[in-house]
Order: structure tokens, then C-alpha cells, then sequence
């Protein structure tokens, strides 16, 4: 998209509130920040436009997941020797909500993360940072065995009636299409561990079983869910936005899981 002038705190403001975004929304966001242009201001401009278009009232949320803080005997891009897994169980440092950086998660879910005021679930390896009214509600419980289920920041946007927007990207990065998941009446769960911080200081290595997530068919569902009309769709700056009503899309969600994974798995144990 050609651009003939930056865009501005004020531009992006506008355009947000365009697509829907309106003061006292809670919006899960996940964005790649190059898609929405030159900006007056960068990283810093993009994230005063959604605190102004939401308002002192409103509530921005947005992933900090740490992947590098998981087991290491799982790992694939790139695996690492079996040698070393108990050289990182061992000595990786201990999650703390205050110190430990997103990984993967982008520049504007950093920038939010250490924004002054901004709040962080504590779960090692998906996190959720957020800011205004609601932030301290979203993040407050965030259990080890139910890491994007109902007890989740997740479920909390789910709760606060939240939006979803993604700036930029497309389904695979949805991160409430896993709440969907966790809703599943037997889904299949795994085995998982990460380094935690004691009060102390010091770490440790706890391992737990949750669901099994799965993303390899969110770009699918996503795109069905778009077929109902239920998303809406507009620029910010020269970013694509698509922007929805969490609980529509996870609603949708569930009952598309029972449909396309549980039927397809029946089938699939009878031919």
C-alpha cells in the first residue's frame, strides 16, 4: 500500500476507531508491527494510538509467551541435543514476570509488556501482559494446568465480553481459537515442564499436564469463521485489521473443533 505521509498517533486513533474500537473495550491484540508502516514515533506511536481510541476506561492485552522456557526433549525449530536437556532444565532461569522477556511475540507486545503500569500473568510459557482498567482482572490467576483455558488471561477477555484484533497477521497467531480447545470434551493432553522462580530468587524445574495445543488447522477455521460475516475488516495505517467479538469466534470455534477434529478422528479410526 503506498503511503504518502506517516502515520501518526492521531491517524491510527482514527482508523481504530473505524474498524470498531471503542472506549472501554478490552482487545486482545496480536500485531506485526512492519505491517502498519511508517509511523511518527514507531513502536511507542502505535502503542499510545490504541490506549487513546480505547481510553482511560479500556483495556489492552496482548501475549508474552515465552517458548524458549519450555522442555527441551520437545523441541523443533531448531532441536537441540538430548545431551544438553538437563544442562537447560537445570540452568535456565527461573520465569519472573518482572524480568523475563516475550520471545517470537513481536516489538508491540514488548513494548506493552514494559509500558509503565502494564501487568503480567505469571504462567512460564504463555504469558499475558496487559493495561488499563481491567488489566489486574485479566492477569490475576493464570494456573500451570489450564495455560489458555477458562482460569486464563483468556478466559478473563473471555468473561470482560473482550475483541480480538489482528493487526497485520492471520489466524495461526489467534491466540483464543486455544480456549476453543481447552473446551473439548476429551482433549488430548501432554506432559510439559518449565523453570520457575522461587521468592527467593533462586529457580526450579516443575513439569505439569495440560491440553495438547495444536494450531495446524486455525488457518481453516479462521477462515470459515470469516465466512459468517462476524469479523470486521478494515486498515490500520497499512496494516490489514481484522477485528471480532472474542466470544463469537470462540463459541464458533468449539462447536467447529467437535465438528472437523472430533468427526474427522472417528472416521479416520473406522476406515
Amino acid at each position: 500500500m503506498d503511503q504518502t505521509m506517516p502515520h501518526t498517533v492521531a491517524t491510527l486513533a482514527a482508523d481504530l476507531d473505524k474498524l470498531g474500537l471503542s472506549r472501554g473495550d478490552v482487545v486482545l491484540l496480536h500485531a506485526s508491527l512492519k505491517s502498519v508502516g511508517f509511523t511518527a514515533g514507531g513502536t511507542h506511536a502505535v502503542v499510545q494510538a490504541f490506549l487513546d481510541a480505547l481510553g482511560p476506561e479500556g483495556t489492552l492485552v496482548v501475549p508474552t509467551h515465552t517458548p524458549d522456557n519450555t522442555d527441551p526433549a520437545v523441541w523443533q525449530h531448531p532441536p537441540v541435543p538430548e545431551a544438553w536437556w538437563p544442562v537447560i532444565r537445570e540452568n535456565t532461569p527461573g520465569f519472573d514476570p518482572a524480568r523475563t522477556p516475550s520471545r517470537w511475540m513481536g516489538l508491540l507486545a514488548e513494548a506493552v509488556r514494559t509500558w509503565p503500569g502494564a501487568v503480567r500473568s505469571d504462567h512460564p510459557q504463555v504469558s499475558f501482559a496487559a493495561l488499563g482498567a481491567h488489566a489486574a482482572a485479566v492477569v490475576a490467576a493464570h494456573p500451570l494446568d489450564d495455560a489458555l483455558g477458562e482460569r486464563s488471561p483468556l478466559g478473563a477477555v473471555n468473561r470482560l465480553d473482550g475483541k480480538v484484533l489482528l493487526l497485520g497477521c492471520d489466524h495461526d497467531s489467534n491466540t483464543s481459537l486455544h480456549l476453543a480447545e481447552w473446551r473439548q470434551q476429551e482433549p488430548p493432553r501432554i506432559r510439559t515442564g518449565s523453570s520457575v522462580r522461587r521468592p527467593d530468587g533462586t529457580s526450579h524445574w516443575v513439569t505439569w499436564t495440560d491440553v495438547d495445543p495444536d494450531e495446524s488447522d486455525f488457518g481453516r477455521l479462521g477462515a470459515d469463521f470469516e465466512a459468517t460475516g462476524a469479523v470486521s475488516r478494515g486498515r490500520v495505517g497499512s496494516a490489514v485489521a481484522r477485528m471480532m467479538r472474542q466470544r463469537t469466534l470462540v463459541d464458533f470455534a468449539t462447536e467447529w473443533m467437535v465438528t472437523h477434529r472430533v468427526g474427522a478422528n472417528e472416521s479416520a479410526a473406522h476406515s
